[in-house]
């Protein structure tokens, strides 16, 4: 079956306070940065790669991105992320209707990350689709239609949601899973000990 191209968002504005404020996307592991890798996986079930951060924009010239900050002040968190690339994908103008967007601290995410989403949305006739793996979900592994986009700003601003899964419980939500082995495809770096174990398991397994 053929689905809808989405736009893909890379979400990379958080503050990396477990690690002393570290560029997540940037972190070497196995001899690309993060962001390289989440490229490449990317790029198969999307039309186009956005990257919402609130930093310098110049660190990321010459990787073909379209570069988003959020559109909310303080940090209030990955939601900001999300409305950011709903609001982006809204304006430009393509008519693209998904969105899937994915954190910048997971290396090894799955290149068939949107054609699951898209499948799982279908067959629960959902309003949208998160991955999980080891029994987890994974909300910001997600699948968003951009029509969803208002209703997030209000929200954000106006009921002071900030947790992912809050805003998502109020909607019909499928999920896509993902096995383990020989790595969770979402095994994210957070601390410098997630760092060394990414390293690590990059070594072990090169073709990851």
């Amino acid at each position: 079956m053929t689905w809808p191209l989405a736009i893909g968002a890379i979400l990379a504005g958080g503050l990396a306070r477990r690690l002393a404020g570290a560029n997540k996307a940037m972190l070497d592991i196995g001899g690309s940065t993060v962001l390289t890798r989440l490229i490449a996986r990317l790029s198969p079930g999307v039309g186009r790669i956005v990257l919402n951060t609130n930093g310098d924009p110049g660190l990321f010239a010459g990787l073909g991105l379209t570069v988003i900050a959020d559109s909310l002040p303080d940090h209030p968190g990955p939601l900001a992320g999300i409305l950011a690339a709903l609001e982006w994908a809204a304006a430009e103008g393509s008519g693209t209707e998904w969105v899937v967007t994915v954190p910048c601290d997971t290396p090894f995410l799955p290149a068939d990350l949107a054609e699951r989403l898209h499948a799982a949305r279908s067959r629960d006739n959902a309003v949208l689709a998160c991955a999980a793996s080891a029994g987890r979900t994974h909300p910001v592994a997600a699948l968003w239609p951009v029509t969803l986009a208002p209703a997030l700003r209000q929200a954000i601003i106006e009921q002071n949601v900030r947790k992912v899964s809050r805003f998502t419980d109020r909607y019909s939500r499928a999920i896509a899973e993902w096995g383990t082995d020989p790595v969770d495809p979402f095994f994210n770096v957070n601390t410098a000990e997630d760092l060394a174990e990414a390293q690590r398991l990059a070594s072990t397994y090169p073709g990851l």
